[in-house]
């Protein structure tokens, strides 16, 4: 039998390394560095992946260059088997293996996509893979940048409820050498508000209702999307109750059925109430709460100025701070009541049109004033403690929560008291009689000096005009002597009544402090507490008639005012 042999067989040991070279590189293809190829993921490490691409070696694309996504798992990008597009970064690395990367050749690809729907002002579609500083970074095949103050109608502050979602966008800025691409929702959004804003304001009518889901809250209010057109529902319109912020009756994304207050067609302005679809607590309030009637509510707010008391659901009253007691002179309301105390009222007025209520806490129980102006009418004498001492005198206190006022001039009638702590101390108890009960003014006063006889109510009798005195020098001033001609009644000798010399100067020169002199009265008043006397005129008197002087009250030689109106009578007679 004839051996057939086969000619296309190639013997491999008759061709020499060279050619063999040159075989194998004929049956590749050559790579340029920026070169997109298509190749077949046979492995898959945790920090790179192979890809079979027809040449003698794998080519290598390291995790980073898989994706756009930051610290992305080869294994959640890519499987065995994958058909993919790389571009080649690198020819041969150090260790002679070809560099590639899918992330860039999904990059040129896509900034190509892109850069025509920017440039037909078409939308993009992309997920939302971080939230940076600033705005949203998404997906769309490369890096785009969703700012912040372009995500929505209004600036939103939580950027994180976005995160992982698809968001469609529209290009509005992109910048190849910086490899910026700049995004906006916000464009899309009012796109497309706007027909709906249209629609929606041609159908609107006063007192028509609405459903809305609440947009963003603010101080004031919170706006909320009626699908189109966005209505403010101030924060007056929520409730008949007095709330602080909205939040109280509003959360962000709820949805609400409001009634259209009125509305803006120009200017597109729409303002909604909440608390208008229910009855207003405020009808017929005064046949509810007839002035002077006792009710119960609950504290619910403090002021500087009083507190504000829920009567019922959405009908407040306030206690003014001078309404709170009869006795206690307030600060502040915490003094006496707390946010949340139930307490007691008397209604005091009632104005439906303004929506007020005027409410009074001591007014539930007696007026105490009117009970002491009873218990203690004038003249009545008393007994009480000293709590108190200022400059101007001390108080006394006589029934819980009222104080009677002895004033500095009415503790004696005749020591000047500079201060009353001179006589008296904080905790003392002292007899007072009362002057003065005035319920209106809430004032009480009381005197001490009151419990014993004023000794100048006999002064004008005792010591009549013309009569002759002795008493002793108290004080002695520029202008005169003060002299005491008995416990506490004090006469002047003016400086022109002392008969002085032209030598002696002042009337210290010629008389010294407790010296007993003699002087003639030459005025007296009781209303005015002022003795006037003379020394000048008594020497003048004893030298013309040399009439006996006059000592004092208990001297029996002394004229008094009997005996003037006796010689006043004997004159007559003999006339």
């Amino acid at each position: 039998m004839t051996e057939i042999k086969n000619t296309s067989v190639i013997d491999f040991q008759d061709i020499s390394d060279e050619e063999m070279n040159k075989m194998i590189d004929g049956t590749l293809t050559d790579f340029d560095e920026g070169d997109l190829i298509d190749g077949t993921v046979v492995k898959i490490e945790h920090d790179e992946v192979l890809v079979d691409i027809g040449f003698k070696s794998e080519g290598v694309i390291p995790a980073r260059e898989l994706s756009i996504r930051k610290d992305a798992d080869p294994s959640e990008v890519v499987s065995l088997g994958d058909k993919l597009e790389a571009l080649v970064l690198q020819k041969e690395d150090k260790d002679g293996r070809l560099i590639l990367s899918k992330k860039r050749a999904e990059y040129e690809r896509a900034w190509i996509q892109v850069e025509e729907k920017f440039k037909a002002g078409e939308v993009v579609t992309g997920e939302v893979i971080e939230v940076v500083k600033g705005g949203l970074i998404l997906d769309i095949g490369l890096r785009g940048f969703l700012p912040a103050s372009l995500v929505d109608l209004r600036r939103v502050k939580d950027l994180t409820a976005y995160l992982g979602t698809e968001i469609e966008a529209r290009v509005i800025e992109m910048d190849r050498n910086r490899n910026n691409v700049v995004l906006s929702r916000r464009v899309l959004l009012e796109e497309g508000r706007k027909n709906e804003r249209a629609e929606i304001l041609e159908k609107l009518s006063k007192g028509m209702r609405l459903k809305g889901t609440v947009s963003s809250i603010v101080d004031f209010g919170a706006f909320v999307d009626l699908g189109g057109i966005d209505g403010l529902l101030h924060i007056t319109d929520m409730s008949w109750k007095r709330i602080r912020h909205p939040k109280e009756m509003v959360s962000l994304g709820q949805d609400l059925t409001l009634k259209v207050l009125s509305f803006d067609r120009e200017n597109c302005k729409v303002s909604l109430g909440l608390k208008q679809l229910v009855p207003d607590p405020w009808e017929n309030i005064t046949e509810r709460f007839p002035i002077d009637t006792k009710v119960k509510g609950k504290v619910t707010n403090l002021v500087d100025y009083g507190a504000f008391v829920e009567l019922e659901p959405g009908v407040e009253g306030l206690v003014h701070i001078s309404e709170m007691s009869w006795t206690r002179k307030l600060r502040h309301p915490s003094q006496l009541i707390h946010t949340g105390d139930e307490v007691e009222v008397v209604i005091l007025g009632v104005d439906a049109d303004k929506k007020r209520i005027s409410l009074g806490m001591k007014q539930v129980r007696p007026n105490p004033w009117e009970l002491v102006a009873e218990k203690y009418p004038e003249g009545t004498i008393l007994e009480g403690t000293i709590k108190n001492i200022t400059e101007f005198g001390m108080f006394i206190g006589i029934e819980d929560g009222i104080d009677g006022l002895i004033h500095v001039s009415d503790i004696s009638w005749t020591k000047k008291i500079r201060h009353p702590s001179e006589l008296y101390h904080v905790g003392d108890v002292v007899q007072a009689k009362v002057l003065t009960v005035d319920q209106e003014n809430e004032k009480f006063t009381l005197g001490i000096k009151q419990l014993v006889e004023d000794p100048w109510s006999h002064v004008p009798a005792t010591y009549p005009v013309g009569c002759t005195v002795k008493g002793v020098i108290t004080n002695i001033t520029e202008f005169g002597l003060f002299v005491e001609v008995e416990e506490g009644v004090e006469g002047l000798v003016h400086v022109s009544e002392l008969g002085l010399g032209k030598k002696i100067k002042t009337p210290a020169d010629a008389f010294k402090e407790g010296q007993e002199i003699e002087a003639k009265v030459i005025h007296v008043s009781a209303e005015e507490r002022r003795l006037g006397l003379s020394i000048k005129q008594l020497r003048g008197h004893d030298e013309e008639k040399g009439k006996e002087y006059h000592t004092g009250p208990q001297e029996a030689g002394s004229q008094n005012l009997g005996d003037l109106l006796k010689q006043a009578a004997s004159s007559e007679e003999e006339k």
